[in-house]
């Protein structure tokens, strides 16, 4: 297991700084850093401060992910489904919920309301051909492995 320094800001008093749930979790939990619930209408979207601002290293990237346990239960999601977080970003960390349930729900001051993954990426140089290499599985697309 990896490990590296994340510098972060508190811009609000009442912002909970990020945690993992167990030793071996992968993801930290994001908190809402809001001062009174807030309700999501089925279908609706919303966007949730944390109160946190972030400095990820240089060659890291911030992903946030549904906490499973709200995704499950509660039907509530990002609504971009993986939100990515630049190295070079310093702003808060808006987290969009999607309410997925036909129910109202409703979030409440500090709850977990996603997670974040911290990983380092590699940047793509890109160059123009005109032939790729052949492979078994060529231009097969959505299931084509799958087939008996």
């Amino acid at each position: 297991m990896l490990t590296e320094i994340i510098f972060i800001k508190k811009l609000h008093p009442n912002a909970v700084i990020p945690s993992y749930g167990t030793e071996f979790a992968a993801g930290a939990d994001l908190y809402a850093c809001i001062d009174n619930p807030i309700s999501i209408q089925p279908q609706e979207t919303v966007l949730i401060p944390t109160g946190i601002a972030l400095e990820i290293p240089a060659g890291y990237v911030g992903l946030v992910y549904a906490r499973s346990g709200l995704a499950v239960k509660r039907g509530l999601a990002p609504a971009n489904q993986v939100g990515v977080i630049d190295s070079d970003y310093r702003g808060e960390l808006l987290v969009p919920l999607f309410n997925h349930s036909s129910d109202l729900q409703e979030v409440a001051p500090q709850e977990r309301i996603a997670q974040i993954i911290f990983t380092p990426y590699l940047k793509g140089f890109f160059t123009e051909t005109d032939t790729l290499n052949d492979t078994k599985r060529q231009d097969g697309g959505f299931g084509s492995t799958g087939k008996f």
